[in-house]
């Protein structure tokens, strides 16, 4: 049977978040250095971001270039910000064909200026896209998101603005990265490693996680829809018994 027919699109995840794993390992594999595996990463993007709007998935965030990237070789990291320059603007027919609109969270303003200019260029000319959000995690960590929220939280505590005795889960997301987009149901890792790697830390809180032993040069449409089946498959609780959930459909 044809895997999409198996997809229920009714109970589809909202967000799904991609940690892309494994490039590295990939051109190594293939006898070739970490940037080509990088340069076929950018494929798998296309892939991946085809296949989640073709099905209805409303959010996509990808986990693009985090924090502690900087620390790999000088060469690598000069690598990936020329592959983002090359890559970024020639993206936006993709984007805009399939009415995608890109979207970008984490320390921006600590890019090259190359970069930051074209990322905001490109989240300009697809801004009216309404199909899909395409967030990119670039320059992000979730231990830093977290602490920028508190500073601002700080500063409007002594404006006068809020009431930090008041505070909730739903007042903090407001000053999270991703204030505008639903936290993520569904979170995907490839490469076969199972952890969380500094990810949206706070948005993952009830997020599902599905873990591939793929590369991800090597992930798929077919891979990315298995993953929602799985995510289908589980029973989402949050902290409920089933048997509370089961009274809950009958009222």
């Amino acid at each position: 049977m044809d895997i999409l027919k198996r997809i229920d699109t009714k109970k589809l995840p909202w967000h799904v978040a991609i940690i892309m794993d494994g490039n590295g390992r990939w051109a190594r594999k293939q006898g070739h250095d970490r940037a080509f595996g990088h340069h076929k990463g950018v494929d798998a993007v296309r892939t991946v971001a085809e296949a989640a709007a073709e099905i209805g998935i409303r959010y996509l965030t990808l986990y693009t270039f985090s924090t502690e990237n900087w620390n790999r070789p000088q060469e690598e990291v000069e690598a990936l910000m020329h592959l983002f320059v090359e890559t970024i603007e020639k993206e936006i027919p993709t984007l805009n064909k399939n009415n995608i609109r890109l979207n970008a969270i984490g320390d921006i303003g600590g890019l090259p200026q190359v970069n930051k200019t074209k990322l905001l260029s490109t989240m300009e000319k697809t801004a009216h896209n309404q199909r899909m959000v395409l967030t990119l995690a670039l320059n992000y960590s979730g231990r830093w998101e977290i602490i920028e929220a508190m500073k601002k939280i700080v500063h409007d505590q002594q404006l006068g603005k809020i009431d930090v005795e008041k505070l909730n889960c739903e007042t903090v997301s407001k000053y999270m990265n991703t204030a505008q987009i639903p936290d993520p149901e569904l979170l995907i890792r490839t490469s076969g490693e199972q952890r969380i790697s500094n990810f949206l830390l706070w948005q993952i809180a009830y997020s599902e996680l599905y873990f591939s032993p793929k590369l991800w040069p090597d992930f798929g449409k077919q891979d990315f829809y298995e993953a929602i089946l799985e995510y289908q498959k589980r029973e989402r609780r949050f902290g409920l018994t089933r048997e509370q959930l089961k009274f809950g459909e009958q009222e």
